[in-house]
């Protein structure tokens, strides 16, 4: 490996490393909160996933770790159950994102359109930063400055060097100010307690019945799909962004063994992590896995050895990383005047759909799969005028001529059978098809209806045209779907 070899890049790597541990603990504290389990279940949750993933992973230095989104489908269980109950629902979580990596799910990233991408990554944005409002209301106002100064230094830092990354440099700079003059300002030990020891394997005691699975089996298949949408979408982000590729359903395979991985060992699973990763690639500059395997192994030593130092770090410097997270991340071309004016309305309306539904629910999985219906149903609707038919009778008027024109499914099949003149064409009709094609059963089903409708009005018609594949798939299927018969 390159990074291995170069000083300089290794050096990027294990900086960056250390800057997402570092954002890791207050994130993970917090996402333990939301799913109503002590924070030392996230922060080793959050440690488990993010080695295991550097071994397991598909997207070289994406993170992963406990997400909110995670946390929110699951909670119910934790509040309703118990902590066995939960940690079986992550275990079987972790295995149905395995057999839906088996089953080919990472192939489906290809139907989501970039509109629904750009959706994706703005919602994101908005979340990250409203994620960070609680810790900036009710709050001395030394908090205020402090983020000001964060902020400046991290859009300072990188025109002077790059070398260190500048989320480390505000970090390290606000929290010795906060040291050095004694401020009282919120800090990473409010927000919960962190563990002393190292994680325990931890079995479920639960009854391995039909009951169980009544229970679990709901939340886990929706943490399962919320979790591998939120990791392929940020691998996508990721190959975007650095202009390399990466293997999707290795990475399916991978969060489904590192959520399997945390529930064994009382962690509560999770999944990519948009923020932290944008941290680890855009604003650390990181580009492999030793970035990934580190932030794990520096999260476990922080917070076991350097507990006492992390506890001091303000919560101040960590809202000023995630708020240039949040902007990092923002496309912010995609709202510009200019592009809105060249864009097709339909292509905003997804994105604006996909970001409103995201932001509302708080659930990526909700706002993505919106996204995708209101493409489609925008790319049917657009498809379906692109159909024309024209007629023209031969010269001895024995002869009427249909040249249908475009592409024949459901949503442009459906007006067909009413461009044909049925009364007045003479004895004999063809329908030219060789310039459209039969895509569904609804376009076969027209045509039959089509015939039909000649052979009562006592006239012969003559479909030709079509190709191959065209021509087998209506002679399968045609005078068997019942339409007009």
């Amino acid at each position: 490996m390159q990074a291995l070899r170069s000083p300089r890049l290794l050096t990027r790597e294990v900086l960056a490393g250390l800057v997402v541990a570092l954002a890791l603990i207050p994130e993970a504290i917090a996402f333990s909160i939301i799913a109503g389990v002590d924070p030392r279940v996230g922060l080793f949750s959050s440690f488990i996933m993010a080695v295991a993933i550097a071994f397991l992973g598909g997207r070289p230095a994406m993170i992963t770790a406990a997400t909110g989104a995670i946390a929110l489908v699951i909670a119910p269980v934790a509040r309703e159950y118990g902590m066995d109950y939960f940690i079986a629902t992550v275990l079987l979580g972790g295995l149905i994102q395995i057999v839906l990596a088996l089953l080919g799910v990472a192939k489906l990233m290809r139907f989501i359109p970039r509109s629904v991408m750009v959706g994706f990554v703005n919602a994101l944005a908005i979340l990250i930063f409203t994620s960070q409002l609680p810790q900036l209301f009710d709050v001395p106002w030394l908090v205020y400055p402090l983020v000001a100064v964060g902020l400046l230094v991290m859009f300072l830092m990188p025109r002077i060097t790059k070398v260190v990354p500048a989320p480390l440099v505000a970090i390290v700079l606000l929290t010795a100010a906060v040291v050095v003059f004694a401020w009282n300002v919120p800090n990473v030990g409010d927000q919960g307690e962190l563990p002393q020891s190292l994680p325990e394997l931890f079995i479920p005691n639960v009854p391995l019945n039909l009951e169980t699975l009544q229970i679990i089996a709901p939340y886990a298949l929706a943490m399962a799909v919320v979790g591998l949408l939120e990791s392929l979408m940020t691998a996508k982000l990721v190959d975007d962004i650095t202009d390399t590729h990466s293997r999707k359903t290795r990475e399916a395979l991978g969060q489904g063994a590192a959520n399997i991985l945390s529930g064994a060992f009382g962690g509560m699973g999770g999944c990519a992590m948009i923020g932290q990763t944008m941290i680890n690639v855009k604003a650390s500059g990181a580009r492999t896995r030793i970035s990934t395997f580190l932030a794990g192994v520096f999260l476990l030593v922080l917070i076991l050895a350097l507990g006492d130092v992390v506890a001091i770090i303000p919560m101040a410097a960590l809202v000023a990383v995630m708020v240039v997270v949040s902007i990092a991340t923002f496309d912010w071309h995609s709202i510009r005047w200019g592009t809105l004016k060249r864009m097709p309305k339909s292509e905003t309306a997804v994105m604006l759909i996909t970001v409103i539904a995201t932001v509302w629910t708080h659930n990526l999985a909700v706002g993505v799969i919106l996204g995708v219906i209101a493409a489609m149903i925008m790319f049917a609707r657009r498809v379906a005028h692109f159909v024309s038919v024209t007629r023209t009778l031969s010269d001895d008027t024995n002869t009427a001529h249909y040249a249908v024109d475009g592409e024949l499914f459901f949503a442009s099949s459906n007006d067909l059978t009413t461009q044909f003149e049925y009364a007045e064409d003479p004895e004999t009709v063809v329908i030219d098809m060789s310039r459209s094609h039969v895509w569904d059963a609804s376009t076969v089903a027209a045509l039959d209806a089509i015939v039909t409708k000649y052979e009562h009005h006592g006239k012969r018609v003559t479909i030709e045209g079509l190709n191959d594949t065209a021509a087998a798939f209506h002679g399968r299927l045609t005078g068997n779907l019942g339409a007009g018969h």
